[in-house]
């Protein structure tokens, strides 16, 4: 059978900073949309940021009665459009001013104006903004943080508000604006972060992207062909092993969860050494392994899922997403460790020889486990790819990824993801990047008492204890990391977004590779880690 043909996609708007006013700006040739800043200022009152002033007298319009008559508050995210089609012959191509509220323009503040302002120029051609420039504006007060933070937080917001994808005949029903150009007079913002922050939100749309393409066309051949596209395009080494290699090698668990595939399982990995460091030099750099959960369609096998259940199941590969996007971006970020990128893909279907309960897995490394139920099958697939990691890469810590389990959602709603945790500064380190970046996590405790729930009669564990589900799959994860410091974050909770939220687009979230760039961009992403007495 013929494999499908995806349509072209909608690409990220391009990003420019200048220094000239937005009054200029806002009559360059092109540009459409000029977007002011609005700021509460207490006792009902709101303030337009930097060059409102300015742009409204050369439109001939006054901005502060119309942000008033139309009730603004300034809070964030707040949107209205002001036509400027009886503007000056020096403004013939602009149409709109947008007043965007701001709030306390923290960067989170800003990041969700973005994605505010991204949607209300859809179909434009260029946007001029002074909104990052509220951090070096006295209206903004001390809560705004720096030009530079507020310049990132903006680009990651209105990069991710305008995510879209389609598989229409008569293609994408909304464009993203084109260019977006940001007026930083308050103070110069730092092109190399403006990159970093380009880099950011790129990845956050490439690891949804990834999750939001349908299980006809993704799987994990798939999947490993996007591996090899990225490893070329950011330089990174790539190895996969296809089904024969994984029997032979001993990845029992990827092996019998995607046994019963007429497509194949696969295992990936990619291996990125920061530029400029020599071979030799490179040897002596700790190594962080990312593994990610690449069930491409979960069906629950024999022990199949509701329908309603199984409705989502393409995003099931989102923490193998989150690992790829990760990896493309650690050069732009300039991610100082080596870094392995390790992706176990399967998909989980129903076949003549599909898995069945009862039926007990042999790991890599050797380790057994009992099947209980065939649904629980990305703990499966997850325990070959760390017991591999231990023994081969030998890393100073692991962080995997996951859309793991139901219970976490449970638990913690759909906002926030879970991170389970053996060293606390790892925990620490990526909760703190998690807040930073707009992907919060929230710590969840390894509980031995509930070690006894994986008990089972015939093999070294099962795959179904009893209790609570998200600790009890930790729980059996644990047993594969061995004393390495390790993090597992359980991103089922996250998986999904109902409905458009700040920089939240319905649909699979790709929830997770703007945190561990985060991270893993930090000068010493690994200093204390490992170090606990």
């Amino acid at each position: 059978m013929t494999a499908p043909t995806l349509p072209a996609q909608v690409s990220p708007p391009e990003f420019a900073l200048s220094a000239d006013h937005l009054g200029v700006l806002a009559g360059v040739r092109g540009v459409d949309v000029a977007a002011v800043p609005v700021l509460p200022a207490g006792d009902g009152e709101i303030l337009l940021g930097p060059g409102a002033a300015e742009l409204g007298e050369a439109l001939g319009l006054d901005l502060l009665a119309a942000a008033e008559a139309h009730r603004l508050t300034g809070a964030v995210g707040e949107t209205t459009e002001i036509p400027a089609l009886a503007a000056a012959d020096a403004y013939a191509d602009l149409r709109v001013v947008v007043l965007v509220g701001v709030g306390a323009a923290r960067p989170t503040d800003l990041r969700r104006a973005g994605a505010a302002l991204a949607r209300a120029c859809r179909d434009r051609a260029a946007v001029v903004t002074s909104v990052p420039d509220v951090a070096a504006d006295d209206a903004a007060g001390d809560a705004a943080g720096d030009v530079d933070a507020a310049v990132g937080a903006f680009v990651v917001g209105m990069t991710l508000g305008s995510f879209g994808f389609h598989w229409r005949s008569s293609g994408p029903e909304r464009r993203p604006v084109e260019r977006v150009v940001i007026a930083t007079q308050g103070g110069p913002a730092d092109r190399a972060l403006l990159e970093r922050a380009v880099a950011l939100g790129g990845a956050g749309w490439r690891s949804r992207m990834l999750a939001t393409v349908p299980s006809n066309l993704k799987n994990p051949a798939w999947l490993a062909e996007q591996a090899e596209r990225i490893a070329a395009d950011a330089d990174l080494d790539v190895r996969v092993w296809d089904e024969r290699a994984l029997v032979e090698q001993g990845f029992g668990g990827i092996a019998a969860v995607g046994r019963a595939s007429a497509t194949p399982p696969r295992m990936i990995r990619l291996d990125y050494t920061p530029h400029g460091i020599s071979a030799r030099a490179a040897k002596k750099l700790p190594t962080v392994v990312l593994v990610g959960k690449g069930i491409t369609f979960d069906s629950g096998g024999l022990n199949i899922k509701p329908g309603a259940s199984m409705a989502t199941m393409k995003r099931d590969m989102t923490g193998g997403a989150v690992v790829l996007a990760t990896m493309a971006a650690l050069a732009d970020v300039d991610c100082p460790v080596r870094v392995v990128g390790l992706v176990a893909a399967a998909e989980n279907v129903i076949s003549g020889d599909a898995l069945r309960p009862g039926d007990v897995i042999s790991h890599w490394g050797g380790r057994t486990s009992e099947v209980g139920n065939t649904d629980a099958e990305g703990r499966l697939v997850l325990a070959d790819a760390l017991a591999y990691a231990v023994a081969e890469v030998a890393p100073a810590a692991i962080v995997d990824v996951a859309t793991l389990t139901g219970a976490v959602k449970v638990a913690l709603g759909q906002q926030v993801g879970g991170i389970f945790a053996t060293d606390d500064v790892l925990a620490s380190r990526l909760t703190d990047a998690g807040d930073d970046a707009g992907e919060p996590l929230w710590r969840l405790p390894l509980y031995a008492g509930y070690e006894d729930s994986l008990a089972s009669k015939i093999a070294d564990a099962r795959n179904d204890p009893p209790g609570p589900g998200s600790i009890t799959a930790a729980l059996f994860l644990r047993h594969f990391v061995g004393d390495v410091p390790w993090a597992h974050l359980d991103i089922a909770s996250v998986g999904d977004v109902e409905k458009d939220w700040h920089e939240w687009t319905a649909g699979p979230s790709g929830f997770g590779s703007r945190l561990l760039l985060t991270w893993l961009g930090t000068p010493e992403p690994l200093a204390g880690i490992g170090q606990e007495a």
